[in-house]
């Protein structure tokens, strides 16, 4: 029989416009999560009243509000420590697989079935998901840096095992905790893997809530401060310049990557960290120019 001993947890934020669709979307799921803590990071619209209505009908739901401290200002840091205290309430729990879940997701009613079926396929896949679909011009389409070798940080998808051994994530002032989350996964010996087949509808796609070039200059600094391998970013945004907004968000981005160098920002992760990732980007690159001009 399918293992289907699984719980999430949602940090939402002001996600009045979305969370209605995201709660009916698992409601609907044909295996349901054994518990479901949404987590209300300090929300000053009407998203606590939208999660709380479900409460008396869902039995498996837990509401908490979280108002963060005047120290935790970073969206993405915040995030992180929403994505904790939803953690904490989880712990007296008997389950195998924990996921989190961003409050603008949508996927259809077998998702979570087909992406547990997944894990019981393979032992050794730690962290599971789908492909990011967001709207353009009115229909939803693959998201262009989809891959099959990660798995977007709001739907990630843990084998219990794998997310106790990441540790806990690192509230990053610029963001990427997913990407930490799988490196460290990699790095402990788990597979990520996300699967084109299993589509997962983002309706609040980042550069539609930060603006195309602040989210530009803001991914690289996320870049530089988890290590990223200089001449792997030059690659990434030369094949990101048909992007919009086209050359000048490739460029912003390369901007964000050098100007912590200038500055010697002190990174938040170890060296073992960036060495490994440094590494796999190194081998990842030379398999990439292999295949083009082999």
């Amino acid at each position: 029989m399918l293992n289907s001993n699984y719980v999430l947890i949602t940090a939402a934020r002001n996600e009045e416009k979305y969370i209605e669709a995201t709660i009916r979307t698992v409601l609907s799921q044909t295996i349901l999560p054994k518990k479901w803590v949404i987590v209300s990071d300090g929300s000053t619209d009407h998203s606590d009243e939208i999660i709380t209505k479900h409460l008396g009908s869902s039995n498996f739901i837990e509401f908490v509000r979280r108002d963060p401290g005047s120290n935790q200002n970073s969206d993405f840091a915040s995030k992180v420590f929403a994505l904790n205290a939803g953690y904490e309430r989880l712990k007296k729990f008997a389950y195998d697989y924990i996921g989190h879940l961003d409050a603008d997701i949508t996927f259809e009613p077998d998702y979570y079935e087909n992406v547990l079926k997944k894990f019981e396929q393979n032992p050794s896949l730690g962290i599971a998901g789908g492909f990011i679909f967001e709207p353009v011009q009115g229909n939803f389409v693959s998201r262009p840096y989809n891959t099959e070798r990660s798995v977007a940080g709001g739907i990630q998808l843990f084998r219990r095992e794998c997310y106790e051994k990441i540790g806990g994530f690192i509230p990053l002032q610029r963001g990427g905790e997913d990407w930490y989350a799988e490196v460290v996964a990699r790095m402990k010996g788990w597979k990520v893997e996300s699967f084109q087949n299993l589509h997962v509808f983002h309706h609040k796609p980042s550069n539609l809530v930060r603006g195309a070039i602040k989210e530009s200059f803001r991914q690289g600094i996320m870049d530089y401060s988890l290590g990223s391998h200089p001449l792997f970013e030059c690659v990434k945004c030369i094949r990101r310049v048909g992007e919009k907004p086209y050359m000048i968000g490739a460029f912003i981005r390369m901007c964000g990557f050098v100007w912590p160098y200038l500055n010697k920002q002190q990174r938040l992760v170890s060296n073992d960290f960036v060495e490994y990732l440094r590494a796999d980007q190194l081998a990842l690159l030379k398999s990439f120019f292999t295949s083009k001009f082999s």
